[in-house]
Order: structure tokens, then C-alpha cells, then sequence
């Protein structure tokens, strides 16, 4: 697995910003930026009654399930997930090498519109940890190895 771009607290601000304009536009509960790994980078919404942290490592294992699942069907990849619920119902959309998009949002709420959504955070994201990984190709973050279970403390700056 490729490893997660060096990511600075501005770069966190601008992911933070496409997760709560997502929140807003398609009125999801949570949203939720998460490493391949299975790791949370960062969250947005009403994640009080949910284990952000756990559904994150689930979520991951989910998608990664669901990319093994493609290529026995001869699909190079299946883009999302999709798990719908009577009260809530979850999203996970690939962002690219590196990241997934997890969508927490009442049962009520159209998927295909979460998914409309979606789609433009994904780009947002996906433009901005390029940005990142070109800012210093050689630079990267294996939260795996780091073995960090609330990586909130990791995207912020030491105080002066």
C-alpha cells in the first residue's frame, strides 16, 4: 500500500473544509476521511453516538473486501460501497491510492444524491493530497507503521 502523503495542518484545513461543505450540502450525519489502512484522518458532523475510529478500520476493511470482490467478477475496480440501513446508511467512496471517503447519513436521504455530492469531495481530497505528495514526492506518512490510534494529534502543529 502506498503511503499517505505528508500532510501539514493547512493541507488538514482544506480536507476539514470539503468534509463540512459535503455535511452541509447533502445533510449527512458524518463524514469521514480515512486512510487505506483502515487509520481516521479526520471527521466532520454528529460522530457522538458513532465509534468514528472503529468504523473507520471497518470501513477500510469493507472497501478492501469489495476491491478483491472486483476482480473476481473482471471488474479492475468497483468506485464505492454502498450499506443501507433502517435508520442510517453508509457511503464509502475511493479517493485515490491513499484515502476513502466515508459518508455516515439518515436512511431518508437519497444515496444518488449523497453520491452526487461525493463526488466533487472526492476530487477536492484527492486534488489536495496530490498537492501534498508534490509539495515532497519523497516525504509520506504509514500510519500503520506509526501505530497511532487517534491520529488527530499527528496533522498538528508542536506549540512554539
Amino acid at each position: 500500500m502506498a503511503s499517505l502523503p505528508q500532510l501539514f495542518e493547512e493541507d488538514i484545513r482544506v480536507l476539514d473544509m470539503a468534509l463540512e461543505d459535503l455535511l452541509s450540502r447533502s445533510e449527512a450525519t458524518v463524514t469521514l476521511l480515512i486512510d487505506k489502512g483502515g487509520f481516521l484522518i479526520s471527521k466532520r458532523g454528529s460522530a457522538d453516538q458513532i465509534d468514528a475510529t472503529t468504523l473507520a478500520a471497518l470501513a477500510a476493511g469493507s472497501y478492501a473486501a469489495t476491491e478483491t470482490i472486483a476482480s473476481l467478477v473482471g471488474e479492475t475496480n468497483f468506485s464505492s460501497i454502498y450499506q443501507q440501513g433502517d435508520k442510517f446508511s453508509l457511503l464509502v467512496q475511493n479517493v485515490d491510492e491513499y484515502c476513502l471517503l466515508s459518508v455516515v447519513f439518515k436512511a431518508s436521504i437519497s444515496v444518488g444524491m449523497v453520491k452526487f455530492y461525493a463526488t466533487d469531495t472526492t476530487q477536492q481530497i484527492a486534488e489536495q493530497l496530490k498537492s501534498a505528495q508534490d509539495r515532497d514526492p519523497n516525504a509520506g506518512l504509514d500510519l500503520s507503521v506509526m501505530d497511532v490510534a487517534d491520529t488527530s494529534l499527528v496533522f498538528r502543529k508542536k506549540p512554539a
